[in-house]
């Protein structure tokens, strides 16, 4: 199977695939941290009709998610860039390939408005991780992603779920300048569970 990993620099969905056996390249306008024989670096929008069975989208979130909204309230030219960030999400969902999941973070309710729903949300201690971070998935004829294990941590952490289950929160990357990539990266669990599932 072809399967393009959209926005995606680590190739740690790409990778998974390769692994399973299937024709996987990512694409991204950041040089990748794999194998750039795998890697398409450039516009994705530039490479959508080439052949591809299966994609898997990582558009960026900054003016999306939710935890991004209060900089809305003190800078008047940020609602430009989440208008533009919607297009660009909503050309990835309506591309003309057969299969397609588009990953993001819980949005704001700005962002809400150009966006529709997801179909699924998913946590990282659902694959076997201790971080909490609600993912949400958008599936064009692909079923939902099934949990592989329930990991309810028994050490002390910094979030604690309201369920009671304790998880290590995502916040506790470090505030530097590559939090963002570091907090944007698939989390090994999930993209074996995606390569597995839907490969």
């Amino acid at each position: 199977m072809r399967v393009l990993v959209a926005c995606e620099f680590s190739q740690v969905v790409c990778k998974a695939f390769r692994e399973r056996g299937h024709e996987a390249y990512s694409c991204d306008i950041l040089p990748t941290e794999g194998n750039p024989e795998w890697h398409i670096k450039d516009d994705v929008l530039k490479h959508l009709d080439d052949g591809w069975d299966l994609m898997i989208a990582h558009p960026d979130c900054t003016y999306l998610s939710r935890a991004g909204l209060r900089w809305l309230f003190s800078d008047n030219t940020r609602m430009e860039s989440v208008k533009k960030a919607a297009k660009f999400f909503n050309l990835l969902l309506d591309t003309p390939i057969d299969k397609i999941v588009i990953e993001n973070p819980i949005q704001h309710r700005f962002a809400r408005e150009l966006i529709r729903p997801p179909d699924q949300v998913i946590e990282p201690y659902m694959f076997g991780h201790k971080e909490h971070k609600r993912t949400c998935l958008w599936l064009k004829d692909l079923p939902f992603l099934n949990p592989t294990s329930a990991l309810w941590d028994k050490e002390p952490v910094r979030f604690i779920d309201k369920r009671g289950g304790k998880h290590y929160s995502t916040d506790m990357y470090p505030k530097t300048a590559n939090r963002g990539l570091l907090r944007a990266r698939t989390f090994q669990g999930i993209a074996q569970a995606m390569a597995t599932q839907w490969g």
